[in-house]
Formats: C-alpha cells, sequence, structure tokens
C-alpha cells in the first residue's frame, strides 16, 4: 500500500508540479494581464479617482497593521499611477519584466492599503495574480526580453508555473459559489430581488428582468456557475463550453452591475485553462505566421531553488485555503458582523445600507454633542463607514484624537448606528453603551460591541 501510495504522488508531482510544460500560456496570461492592467489604470486616472480617492479625503481607513501606508502628496500619488500604468505596459509587452511585475505589484498593493473603503475583490485578484506572476519567468518566450537577449528564451517550463494561475482562479470561484449556499441567497433570492427589480428598464434584458421568478433563476444559476465552473474549464472536453459559460457570464454582469474591471479581469486571466496549443495558435497569430520550427529549450530549474519555491507554494495557498474559512471562528451572522468577510471571495452577496449617529462625551462635565461626519468624511468613505464596523472602530479613534487635540481630556466616543441587511429592516447595529475610543482592533478578534442579528426583528 505505501508503495503504491508513494508512486501515485510521484505521478501527480511529476505531472502537476515538475514535467516540463510549452510556456506559451504563461506568456499569453502575461500579454492579456499586462493589457488589462494598463486599461484599467489608464480609466482610473482619465475618471478623476486618484484625485476623489487619494487627494481629497482628509483621512483614510487602513488596513490593520498597516497604518504607516499614507497617500504621498497629490503630484507623488499621480507619479506611482504614472508608474504603474507604464508597468503594466512593460508586464503586456515583456520589457524589464522582472523589475516591470515587482514595479506593479508594489504600487498597486502600495494604492490598495491606504484605504479599505475602496476594497473590491478584484483589486485583491490583481494583487495576488501579480505575485504569482513574479513566481514565474513569464519574460522568456516572445517578449521584448527575448528579443533583446535571445538567450533568455525558454520553450518549456515547469508545469507548476501553470497550474498555480488554475489553481488559483479556482478557488475563487469554488468559495464564491460555497458563500451562496444560504438562505438569503437561494431562498429568498436577496439582493437579486432589490437589484434587478432596479435593472428592468435595460434594454432588452428588461423584459426578463421583470419576471417575478427572474431573482430567484439568476440567483441559482450563479451559484451554480460558481460551483462548477472550474470543473468544466479543468475538463478536456468541457472546456470550450466552460469559457463560453464565463464569457456570458461576466458579460451579464458587466452589463447590469457596476463591478468595474472585474468581469473582464476573469474572462481574461481564465485562458489558461486552455492547452498549450491553443495559446501557441494565438501567440503564432499575434507574430504574423511566424514560429515555425522551433528548438526545445528547458529552464533550468536547480533543485534546491525548486525545493524552496514549493515551500512558498504550499504555504501561499494554504493561506488561500484558510482565508474564505476564517468566519468559523467567529459567532454571529458574516454578513452582519463582517468578521472574516473580506479575502474571502464573497461576491455581491449582500445590500447593506445604514445611518449613524456618533457622540463625543466629555467625561469630566457630562457634556455630550453630536458629531457631523460629512466634516471629517467624504460621502462615499462615510457611506461604506456606516455598514463596516472595524471602520467605524478607526472612525471613533480618529474622533477621540482630534476632539483630545481641541482640549477635551479623554473623550468619549459612542455610536447609535442603524443597518439594514438585504431588505430585512433597520435595525440596532453597535451597542449605543459602549466607549469606541476604548477598543482596539486586531487581526482575529473578535468585535463583542457588535449587536446580534435577530431574524425576527423588525
Amino acid at each position: 500500500m505505501m508503495a503504491i501510495d508513494n508512486d501515485y504522488w510521484q505521478h501527480i508531482k511529476n505531472k502537476y508540479v515538475t514535467q516540463p510544460v510549452h510556456i506559451a500560456p504563461l506568456a499569453v496570461l502575461r500579454m492579456v494581464f499586462g493589457a488589462v492592467m494598463f486599461i484599467s489604470t489608464a480609466r482610473f486616472m482619465a475618471n478623476g479617482w486618484v484625485k476623489d480617492f487619494f487627494i481629497t479625503p482628509t483621512f483614510h481607513f487602513p488596513f490593520y497593521g498597516f497604518e504607516w501606508v499614507r497617500p504621498f502628496p497629490p503630484t507623488g500619488m499621480y507619479v506611482l499611477y504614472g508608474v504603474m500604468l507604464l508597468a503594466a505596459l512593460c508586464v503586456a509587452i515583456g520589457l524589464f519584466y522582472r523589475v516591470a511585475v515587482a514595479t506593479f505589484f508594489l504600487c498597486f498593493c502600495y494604492a490598495e492599503l491606504i484605504d479599505k473603503t475602496y476594497y473590491l475583490n478584484h483589486y485583491y485578484l490583481v494583487s495576488i495574480i501579480t505575485f504569482l506572476l513574479m513566481l514565474t519567468p513569464a519574460h522568456r518566450y516572445f517578449s521584448l526580453d527575448v528579443l533583446r537577449k535571445p538567450a533568455l528564451k525558454v520553450t518549456q517550463v515547469p508545469a507548476w508555473t501553470i497550474y498555480i494561475f488554475q489553481l488559483q482562479l479556482c478557488i475563487v470561484y469554488f468559495f464564491a459559489g460555497l458563500s451562496k449556499v444560504n438562505y438569503d441567497w437561494l431562498i429568498a433570492a436577496m439582493p437579486l430581488k432589490i437589484w434587478l427589480h432596479a435593472k428592468e428598464q435595460t434594454p432588452y434584458l428588461g423584459i426578463l428582468l421583470r419576471q417575478s421568478w427572474s431573482p430567484w433563476v439568476f440567483s441559482w444559476a450563479g451559484a451554480l456557475f460558481d460551483l462548477s465552473i472550474a470543473f468544466l474549464l479543468m475538463g478536456r472536453r468541457t472546456r470550450k463550453v466552460g469559457y463560453a459559460m464565463v464569457v456570458i457570464f461576466h458579460v451579464l454582469t458587466a452589463l447590469l452591475f457596476q463591478i468595474g474591471m472585474f468581469p473582464y479581469i476573469m474572462m481574461a486571466v481564465t485562458i489558461i485553462f486552455f492547452p498549450a496549443s491553443f495559446h501557441w495558435q494565438l501567440i503564432r497569430l499575434l507574430s504574423g505566421g511566424r514560429g515555425l520550427p522551433e528548438q526545445q529549450v528547458v529552464l533550468p530549474w536547480p533543485p534546491h531553488k525548486a525545493k524552496a519555491m514549493y515551500g512558498l507554494l504550499v504555504l501561499y495557498f494554504s493561506w488561500q485555503l484558510f482565508m474564505p474559512v476564517r468566519f468559523l471562528l467567529y459567532p454571529g451572522k458574516l454578513l452582519w458582523t463582517e468578521e472574516g468577510y473580506r479575502f474571502s471571495w464573497r461576491v455581491m452577496l449582500m445590500e447593506k445600507g445604514g445611518t449613524t449617529f456618533f457622540y463625543i462625551k466629555n467625561p469630566a462635565t457630562g457634556r455630550q454633542f453630536e458629531i457631523n461626519n460629512a466634516r471629517l468624511l467624504t460621502p462615499y468613505q462615510e457611506r461604506m463607514m456606516e455598514t463596516q464596523p472595524d471602520m467605524m472602530l478607526q472612525y471613533a479613534h480618529l474622533l477621540h484624537d482630534t476632539y483630545a487635540k481641541k482640549g477635551i481630556p479623554d473623550p468619549q466616543v459612542s455610536v447609535a448606528s442603524y443597518v439594514s441587511l438585504n431588505g430585512s429592516g433597520s435595525r440596532l447595529y453597535i451597542d449605543s453603551t459602549v466607549n469606541l475610543a476604548t477598543q482596539r482592533e486586531s487581526w482575529f478578534g473578535h468585535k463583542t460591541w457588535i449587536l446580534p442579528f435577530k431574524k425576527n426583528q423588525p
């Protein structure tokens, strides 16, 4: 039995880790991802979001542990995005790739860590795809680097350089589907019942969206798509059908919902599931039919480097599997508390709105007064803060520090917060008797001051 197990695992290792495979899928992924990032960065700058997100706000909500990340002065932020734009272009064409992909990764992560207000799943996906690209020799085929230095060219790379991207996308889709297996999504058809009703005037699709059963059809179809698409893409006979479903699904979401570049990123990177022959033909087409014949050159991969890389990848994917399930560490309804919500591939699961009234109390005099949030936050920051407890806590600390400087000794900060989740009706969200200025954030600590979600509460 032991010999059979050893033979089996050796077979798996050879097939999915060490076996030399053609580099074409990696080169195409580099090109399409770099191109989409170039367009996305240019769009971000053209829409004026550098100013809106980083220059206009007087206060930012950094991720815990990254409070030291602050925006540069206005000129510096524009330079940062200009460098990011150039780096994305260099990744796409494979010019100074190692420097370019590392530069894009650092610039992109720096910008995203400044303020969690703007967190989106696809920003997280961009960060980790870029990180994985940093680990691979994606520039050593059909690139300007190879044109500059022909000795860089290789045609065969270890199989893991392709499969890590497929595994990452399987994780994204599967956990996105698993998160939809709940009462709100499948039985109550929430929040799609709310969102689709608002889209009933959409040309061509409107007649479908006006049907009473459409929210349930879209909800179940979305869950089944996310849960099954990875298996369809991995199957040789079902791959084309699976990719057609990817295109249809993401085109529909792009048309119906304002979710930025996420659909286009997913359509672009999912082509990594196609075989090397498909990517090789695509490269041949892009090169004007050139490319035959081709001498095989295998990428040298020393054993000590391979061992270190395998260890890194095991740790990385263990973390990727832990993050989506860490919500099990916390009591209460996940969509209500949002403890363990970010970085877990929960996409479009809730319609959440809130109203908050923050109060400062002078403990020496007992005097209390309400804060005008609009004086300290932008409208978008305020809207996001009103439903996210960790942002409320950060804002409470800001208020404490602000009014302490104004002469109030150790001011107390409380909040009256009312939140509605998926049409459940507005209800009290935070314990208003708690002085939030005394509460501290931690990586995995439970926020006991969030009131529990009571299903039958009006």
